[in-house]
């Protein structure tokens, strides 16, 4: 039977827990419901109150959840608050601009009910959040700001802006690429601008996607399609994410609507019929980071907070939730262990586990905006070559996919849909 503890109140705004994870997104949120639903108290901080990040106009984005993931995301219980808030993506398209070369993914030759599935981040959000209030022994601070950080040889103290105080055995940096904790840690960041931005908007169209994700890869970079479940339960409803300079963004954006829908329906084309925009758009920057390490004294990162990478590839978010399952993993069996779960020892196994795969990641997909983002002839010939050879080539073509959906390498039980 598994001991499950709880949040201690320790009287005059001081609370004690195993781990306290600053950052409340949804890499944060994930891995605490990973780690409570295991047995620790877990304590999640954000500056942001949870009913302001599920607003419609918070975040605009819409994340692509690879296939392992999502397994991991069942067994911890929350995948299933979602509802039908999420598309499953059967196939992919990936051409390059007006090539009539293409490559083309379909599911069913590798055996799995899709390649990943697409949820609007604030429906992740909402869900993720109702899976931690089932949990009695995850605490959700928020709006909460760290005002100090104290490690020492037995744990961590936390003092928070309002006065309270959190003593922990471990301390989770999971706030972003702007990470107060790596900052402070003193953990250098190698990072680099793409000078592009991604305009991020939702549309409804006359024809159904048919569950079919699409890459368009043009000079300024990468175009792409992604479908969501519409109204009612019809497929026609995408979420776009259209790469363009950063010269021409502030522009686009200010351009009126008639001239709008002609920009974008250059790009978008006339596949899906006619087009009609919902809600706003946003605009984000496209950079590459990546942390010297990921862990220091009692505390250790994840997700964006440890490395940030271009969404060519839809994985930003899926790297993420690979830290979760590992780190979940390795804390778990060193407590079985009697170990304490804050010491260099354990939290090396971590780094270890993850430091390969998010440098092949962000390798991979700074490579191929590289690659793609540009217009020069013979690049764009070998490209479309390219595409075109892997299309054709039935075991190279089903290691690709196999690897989209996140179902390669040394996987943590989580991913395979095990319990930890």
């Amino acid at each position: 039977m598994r001991m499950v503890k709880k949040v201690k109140n320790l009287g005059e705004n001081r609370l004690s827990a195993d781990i306290l994870i600053v950052g409340g997104g949804m890499a944060g949120c994930s891995l605490a419901c990973a780690l409570a639903g295991a047995g620790f108290a877990v304590i999640v901080l954000d500056r942001v109150d949870q009913s302001q990040q599920t607003a419609d106009e918070f975040d605009g984005r819409a994340s692509a959840i690879a296939e392992a993931p999502k397994k991991m995301l069942e067994q911890i219980r929350m995948w299933r608050n979602l509802g039908q808030n999420f598309a499953p993506i059967l196939d992919i398209r990936v051409a390059d601009g007006s090539s009539p070369l293409f490559l083309h993914y379909d599911h069913e030759d590798v055996g799995e009910d899709a390649f990943g599935y697409m949820v609007e981040n604030r429906h992740f959000r909402q869900a993720v959040f109702a899976r931690l209030k089932e949990l009695n022994n995850a605490t959700y601070l928020a709006p909460a700001e760290l005002k100090d950080i104290t490690y020492k040889p037995e744990g961590v103290q936390a003092e928070l802006s309002d006065g309270r105080r959190i003593k922990a055995g471990l301390l989770v940096g999971a706030d972003g690429r702007q990470s107060q904790i790596r900052q402070e840690a003193g953990i250098k960041l190698t990072s680099w601008s793409y000078h592009q931005t991604g305009i991020v908007l939702t549309v409804d169209h006359e024809i159904p996607h048919h569950n079919v994700a699409h890459e368009h890869f043009l000079a300024a970079g990468p175009f792409a399609i992604l479908p969501l479940p519409g109204e009612g339960g019809q497929n026609n409803r995408s979420s776009i994410v259209w790469t363009e300079k950063d010269e021409l963004v502030e522009d686009i954006m200010a351009l009126p609507e008639k001239e709008f829908a002609r920009e974008f329906n250059q790009r978008f084309g006339d596949f899906l019929g006619e087009v009609k925009f919902i809600g706003p758009r946003w605009t984000y920057p496209l950079t590459l980071q990546y942390a010297e390490t990921s862990i220091a004294e009692r505390m250790v990162l994840v997700g964006d907070a440890s490395h940030g990478m271009h969404p060519i590839a839809g994985q930003g978010l899926n790297m993420g939730l690979r830290d979760v399952a590992a780190l979940a993993e390795v804390l778990t069996d060193a407590r079985r262990l009697g170990l304490d779960i804050g010491t260099a020892s354990v939290l090396d196994q971590y780094e270890q586990w993850r430091r390969f795969d998010n440098t092949l990641m962000l390798a991979m997909t700074d490579g191929l905006n590289r690659l793609f983002s540009n217009d020069i002839a013979p690049l764009k010939l070998a490209r479309d070559i390219g595409l075109a050879a892997v299309n054709k080539a039935g075991p190279l073509k089903k290691i690709f996919m196999r690897h989209a959906m996140g179902s390669t390498g040394n996987l943590p039980r989580l991913l395979k849909g095990e319990a930890l």
